[in-house]
C-alpha cells in the first residue's frame, strides 16, 4: 500500500482527517498534519490537542513498523490556525472564511488574493474581494491558507 493511502486510512480510523503530508531530510522524517473530522468539527469545541497528536503518533508508529515503512522520525501536528486548504471538500467546509490564496495563472492580471470564499461550485470558488467577486478555477489555486481570527 502506498504511504498516502496508509497514512490516509489510519488517520481516518481514528477518527481524524488528514490534512497534509511532508517528507523531508530525503524521505526520512514523516510530518503529518491532522485535524478534526469536518462532521465532528461543528460538534466538538477547539482544535487538534497534544493528546489527539499523541493518539495518532502512537498508531501510527505501530502501522509504519507492520507495514515495514522506513523511517527516522515521525511528527504529528495540527495545522495551524491558518491552515492549508488543498482539497475541494476544504474549500466547501470552510465556506465564509476569509482566505488568502495564490494562483499558477494570473487572473485579471493577479496572482494573490484575500477574500471571504464564498461557495465552491463546478469546481470554481467564489471570492468576495474588495470591490465585488471573483470566480477562480481550484485547478489553478496554487496555495490557500485561511487568515486567522485573532479575538483580544
Amino acid at each position: 500500500m502506498k504511504l498516502q493511502g496508509l497514512l490516509e486510512t489510519t488517520v481516518v480510523g481514528l477518527g481524524y482527517e488528514l490534512v497534509s503530508v511532508e517528507l523531508s531530510n530525503r524521505g526520512r522524517m514523516l510530518r503529518i498534519f491532522i485535524d478534526k473530522a469536518a462532521e465532528a468539527a461543528g460538534a466538538v469545541a477547539g482544535g487538534i490537542t497534544v493528546d489527539d497528536c499523541a493518539r495518532v503518533s502512537n498508531q501510527l508508529a505501530r502501522v509504519l513498523e507492520v507495514e515495514d515503512v522506513d523511517y527516522d522520525r515521525l511528527e504529528v501536528s495540527s495545522p495551524g490556525l491558518d491552515r492549508p486548504l488543498k482539497k475541494e471538500a476544504d474549500f466547501v467546509r470552510f465556506a465564509g472564511e476569509q482566505v488568502r490564496l495564490s494562483l499558477r495563472v494570473p487572473v485579471g492580471g493577479r496572482r494573490n488574493f484575500i477574500g471571504v470564499m464564498r461557495a465552491v461550485t463546478d469546481g470554481k470558488l467564489e471570492l468576495g474581494i474588495e470591490g465585488g467577486t471573483v470566480s477562480l478555477d481550484l485547478a489553478n489555486i496554487d496555495k490557500a491558507r485561511l487568515v486567522p481570527k485573532v479575538e483580544f
